[in-house]
């Protein structure tokens, strides 16, 4: 009988000792020395709860099981860190705590309110709305992270600001894969800027200007040619916008739905091709979020998949096609196809001396050195090089003979598993250093330039992508500064628990939009977010107990979004440099074009996310969502779009005649 009671009196005590982990309220951490420590579960007010058993922790972003006896668990760090951070799933939400080691305080370390970890990119995103400037606002984010991560002291404002040259710029330029997308990036430039300079672009543009016979006509060529110029938005926009000019012109097509036409073929084609100016840096922040997440599939094959969730892009080139093919507009766009049409007068208003120099200036680059040597096969065979140097380039460096000997994979599945083991930044880098040899090749040999004019094109090629450089570099220093601050696995803290997976695409989207409509850069905006973004998703996912192969058609789906957004507000905005570009090489005025795209591209956005967000949210297949999408946009047109009469006589004159 007594042992009874001493039995059942002990199985009291142990059920009192009991302790569900959502009943633990705080973390706090007790340093024993620099690289081992105490973990407790305790109340807000500090009291010791005593949890045993195993719990999730991710701590300095390793994830790891952690076993607790009476409510403390030890564990080390493999080196010394100056921030430790700890998060814990508890079932229901999770804890994220930050510390910083110093043996000044008490327990050894010191809490800092893990808000702070935020801190650095919300400053670049609030900057970069109230300056408009987003070097200034990467520099302030990373300046500010320095702060943080340094202690939070006076002296730490110092050192913070000395630690974005020494040490965050200087990691951001030293790693191998960021210096290949620099030199990728400037290669592609320079090329760019050879083609143009020895006529291959311009007679890439007449040889299809040739078939522009009409108001209908002239567009759907303006857009063909929009879609072929792929590999750089700037290069889209002042070569075709600047030529097809007096064509479209002389069939009274409205300078505004040129600079539409320019514009929204520019980005949208370079962000989702495979050979672009956008693809480096694309599959840089890609690659640095996927392996700091451990995930194991190549930044190309990420890109590659992602491309079923680009609904933006896509939509918006179908949807131009068929504004043209049904010769409809509405809106601002349809008042504005009107009054060329009925009286010739292409544009509403004559555009500003100053806008005219400045587009001679941005022009003058650009134009050809002989304008009565103007072959297409210059510019052709140039980028054919590089499209054809990367696909080697791919299939060579992820070329693995016991993939290609294995008879149960089939041939498509070989290709994409050989593109995803490839190394992008090797291939991209030899095949824009092909480019560039064949562009000087056929200038120098058909004596359109001296050697000494081409290598003057190809460093004025360099120069225009300095700028996008800048922000790489301060935007990979910026991802790092968040790394170290372990952002992600705040907002994956505020997120789980509230936010469903699925709706973490069209909250990326809007988020994005709103970058780069304030900022009015989608390189910016692609900064900030992809390291933010891909982590947050990934855990959030992790945090409602999704799979490997539940999380990647969401992590594609963000990845897809994060672009999308970001060409979205890059379009609706009037200081994106794009949007202004297309409005001075299309003779636009600048306001008149904002006004008159803006319709378009909110038309666009709604249904991309309203619609083809939600279905491939309930599973349905890509290719069918495609189609559900262009219906709806036909739908639009045809319900809220006008005919345009043809011109009965091509305009005598242009106001800019």
């Amino acid at each position: 009988m007594s042992l009874l009671l001493l039995l059942l009196f002990s199985a009291q005590a142990m059920a009192q000792d009991l302790v569900s982990k959502n009943e633990i309220e705080e973390l706090q951490l007790q340093a024993i020395n620099d690289t081992a420590f105490t973990l407790r579960t305790v109340t807000e007010a500090g009291n010791l709860i005593k949890y045993s058993g195993t719990m999730p922790l991710r701590i300095n972003g390793e994830l790891q099981d952690a076993s607790f006896t009476e409510g403390e668990t030890v564990f080390s760090l493999a080196e010394r860190a100056e921030l430790v951070q700890v998060s814990a799933n508890l079932g229901t939400h999770t804890l994220a705590r930050l510390y910083q080691l110093n043996p000044e305080e008490q327990r050894g370390v010191e809490e800092f309110p893990m808000w702070l970890s935020i801190l650095p990119p919300l400053i670049a995103i609030v900057l970069a709305l109230i300056f408009r400037e987003v070097l200034l606002a990467l520099f302030a984010g990373i300046w500010v992270g320095g702060f943080v991560i340094y202690g939070l002291s006076a002296k730490s404002l110092f050192t913070g600001l000395l630690a974005v040259g020494d040490t965050f710029l200087m990691e951001a330029l030293t790693d191998s894969d960021h210096v290949s997308v620099i030199i990728f990036s400037m290669l592609i430039g320079g090329m760019v800027a050879i083609i143009s300079k020895n006529g291959g672009m311009a007679g890439v543009v007449n040889l299809l200007s040739r078939y522009a016979k009409s108001a209908k006509s002239s567009q759907l060529v303006t857009w063909v040619l929009g879609v072929a110029i792929f590999f750089d938005d700037y290069a889209n926009t002042l070569i075709v916008g600047n030529t097809m000019r007096p064509v479209t012109d002389g069939h009274r097509v409205s300078r505004e739905k040129l600079a539409y036409l320019v514009d929204s073929t520019a980005a949208p084609v370079a962000a989702i091709a495979f050979v672009t100016t956008w693809i480096g840096a694309e599959l840089g922040y890609i690659k640095d979020a996927a392996v700091k997440l451990g995930i194991q599939e190549g930044a190309y094959s990420l890109f590659f998949h992602s491309l079923e969730y680009a609904y933006y892009p896509v939509l918006t080139l179908i949807f131009m096609l068929m504004l043209i093919l049904m010769n409809r507009d509405y809106a601002a766009m349809h008042h504005a196809e009107v009054r060329a049409r009925e009286t010739g007068a292409v544009t509403a208003a004559s555009l500003d001396r100053a806008g005219q120099q400045k587009q001679e200036q941005e022009m003058a680059e650009f134009e050809p050195i002989d304008a009565t040597r103007t072959r297409a096969v210059n510019a052709l065979l140039p980028v054919l090089t590089v499209i054809g140097g990367t696909l080697v380039g791919l299939l060579y460096t992820g070329y693995s003979p016991d993939v290609w000997a294995d008879a149960s994979i089939g041939f498509l599945r070989k290709l994409s598993i050989t593109i995803g083991d490839s190394n992008s930044y090797t291939a991209l880098i030899w095949a824009s250093l092909g480019g560039v040899i064949v562009a000087i090749a056929l200038t120098i040999s058909q004596g359109i330039m001296r050697l000494s004019e081409t290598m003057e094109s190809l460093v004025v090629g360099f120069k225009t992508m300095l700028p996008a450089i800048l922000i790489l570099v301060l935007a990979w220093s910026l991802a790092a500064v968040t790394q170290e601050l372990y952002t992600a696995e705040y907002l994956t803290s505020l997120l789980s628990g509230n936010v469903s997976p699925y709706f973490l695409p069209e909250i990326t989207f809007f988020l994005a939009a709103a970058i780069a409509f304030s900022t009015g850069s989608s390189w910016g905006t692609m900064a900030i977010l992809y390291p933010l973004m891909m982590p947050a998703a990934w855990y959030v996912c992790q945090q409602q107990g999704f799979s490997v192969e539940e999380t990647m058609p969401i992590m594609y789906n963000v990845i897809s979004v994060v672009l999308a957004g970001a060409v979205f507000g890059d379009h609706c905005s009037p200081i994106s440099d794009t949007t202004i570009l297309s409005s001075l090489a299309s003779g636009c005025n600048h306001i008149d074009h904002v006004k008159t795209q803006l319709p378009y591209a909110l038309t666009v956005a709604l249904v991309c996310n309203l619609v083809c967000t939600n279905l491939s949210a309930l599973g349905v297949h890509w290719a069918l969502v495609y189609g559900i999408g262009a219906a709806i946009l036909w739908g639009v047109i045809r319900v809220l779009g006008k005919k345009n009469e043809e011109a009965p006589v091509p305009a005598t004159a242009s106001v800019l005649d």
